[in-house]
């Protein structure tokens, strides 16, 4: 009887984890440690080993004076997609992380829903295997990518670069 019951927590314990979704990981991050990504309510499209994606949607706290996405959104987006990249590669080590620099370039205007497209996976990957090696900070370029497909389609609004910092604990 013992074991049952044992078997069927676990069972549960593993369904409860997979129903919360990362969308749901994220605005709970927010809620607890940085309140404006929770505010501008991002939902998580895509994320695995290689590549991140995120929606923000345009809306009144999103939107600026012009009616199109206020850059200050487009930032949290942007640092959204390569961080949670980043936060994926480290699941199973131990890394300090930050963003170094941040370069932007708005190329036209975002106005409806934006996805952010960040797919630097493999050279995350390869900066945490020399970070270990090393025993360093290894800095790297990531590029983000950022569309609004109900009014450009495949067109890009806007383009990131964002140097990330990492250290091995």
């Amino acid at each position: 009887m013992k074991k049952w019951v044992l078997n069927k927590l676990n069972n549960a314990n593993y369904y409860a984890q997979q129903m919360i979704t990362p969308t749901l990981k994220v605005r709970g991050f927010g809620l607890t440690k940085i309140p404006l990504i929770f505010i501008v309510g991002p939902k998580v499209l895509q994320l695995d080993h290689q590549e991140c994606k995120i929606k923000i949607p345009l809306n009144r706290i999103t939107r600026n004076h012009a009616n199109c996405m206020y850059f200050g959104a487009l930032a949290i987006g942007a640092d959204l997609a390569c961080g949670l990249l980043a936060m994926h590669a480290f699941q199973n080590s131990s890394f300090h992380f930050l963003f170094k620099d941040v370069k932007g370039e708005f190329l036209k205007r975002c106005e409806s829903d934006a996805i952010f497209h960040c797919a630097d996976g493999d050279k995350i990957h390869e900066a945490v295997e020399q970070a270990i090696v090393k025993n360093e900070r290894i800095n790297i370029p990531l590029s983000i990518n950022v569309y609004a497909p109900e009014t450009l389609g495949e067109e890009k609004c806007a383009e990131f670069i964002m140097t990330l910092s990492i250290k091995a604990k």
